[in-house]
């Protein structure tokens, strides 16, 4: 398997990967005026509480992200500094890393938009984390036979981590490893699977925050929590229909015991992400609230919060339908529960 190209710069991939936009240029994004009230609640919540967003390239989020409508492309140039002025995010989510290694040139470009507390939640090429190469046409002739990458530790120090490194600094927040759903019987069970992961994590170098995210429910064992703590790993809590709910997934692992908390708030309504596409765009209102999913992901920052661990918390368009309104309502309702 050849390894991708990485993407240009200015790619729009992070949510469809291989699309350009042809818009042209225009006037670059800038901040939308936020209620006073935003501003309180982020005040509330500790520093150490980084909320934010899968991507920030919607020009449905005008009026709420952005002071306009901006086209997707000018977002894709100029909009991350815009969204980074926001005064409740300080992470967003570098989805288009998944679909190839990104570069330093790139990664220190995303760094420069930025103030000196934003973080930067960055997904390893998904290479990586398939056993065998998605069935996608981007890969062509390749698609479905097995990934040179798999749980490679040289090919992903060298390819993956030390750009990050390199290009973001202390910018870089979670290195994540997100794996699909896959057939675990192929690699023996999910036992020999955490086995295998558990020898792949001690191989990285030492230093990054590094997150697992399953999407194998069979795979959530206690060897896997072992595995982890082992390796000073965090385990990534994801709301996704694959995946029991995130309290179910705290009772196998402990949102304290890594180095951190990290969540991702993704799927809901048992919707696929094209059905969940369909029914939210353009993403400018909550369509489907989901107040029992969001309670669940604030008590565990709050707990996270009570034992002053740091917390990465990811929302998502396909969530309830805006991931930065999803943003602004848990935030809300962080702060109730620590005022409870």
């Amino acid at each position: 398997m050849d390894q991708p190209r990485q993407l240009d710069l200015f790619d729009t991939g992070s949510e469809s990967p291989g699309r350009t936009a042809t818009t042209t240029r225009s006037d670059p994004a800038r901040p939308a005026q936020v209620d006073e009230s935003i501003q309180i609640t982020r005040d509330i919540l500790p520093s150490n509480v980084h909320l934010g967003t899968s991507s920030w390239t919607f020009p449905g989020w005008a009026g709420i992200v952005y002071d306009r409508g901006v086209s997707r492309a000018e977002l894709a140039r100029t909009g991350l500094s815009a969204y980074a002025k926001h005064p409740l995010f300080s992470t967003v989510g570098v989805d288009r890393a998944y679909y190839a290694p990104m570069g330093v040139r790139e990664l220190r470009a995303y760094a420069e938009s930025v103030p000196d507390d934003f973080r930067f939640l960055v997904k390893v090429f998904e290479g990586v984390t398939s056993a065998r190469i998605p069935d996608a046409p981007r890969y062509k002739e390749n698609a479905g036979r097995p990934s040179d990458f798999f749980l490679d530790p040289a090919y992903t120090t060298e390819a993956v981590i030390a750009p990050i490194l390199e290009g973001l600094g202390k910018k870089a927040g979670p290195i994540l490893f997100q794996f699909p759903p896959q057939d675990l019987r192929e690699m023996g069970g999910p036992k020999a699977f955490v086995d295998e992961l558990h020898q792949f994590l001690r191989c990285l170098p030492p230093g990054p925050l590094y997150a697992v995210e399953l999407r194998n429910s069979d795979a959530l064992l206690p060897e896997y929590d072992l595995a982890l703590q082992d390796c000073g790993v965090a385990h990534c809590f994801n709301v996704h229909p694959r995946m029991m709910d995130v309290i179910t997934q705290s009772t196998v692992v402990s949102p304290t015991a890594g180095p951190a908390l990290v969540i991702r708030w993704m799927l809901g309504r048992n919707l696929g992400y094209e059905a969940a596409r369909d029914r939210y765009a353009p993403f400018d209102r909550l369509v489907d609230p989901d107040p029992r999913v969001r309670s669940q992901i604030a008590s565990l920052v709050a707990e996270a919060i009570q034992s002053d661990k740091q917390s990465f918390v990811i929302a998502n368009n396909k969530a309830e339908g805006s991931a930065p309104l999803s943003a602004l309502t848990l935030a809300r309702n962080i702060t109730t529960v620590l005022e409870s």
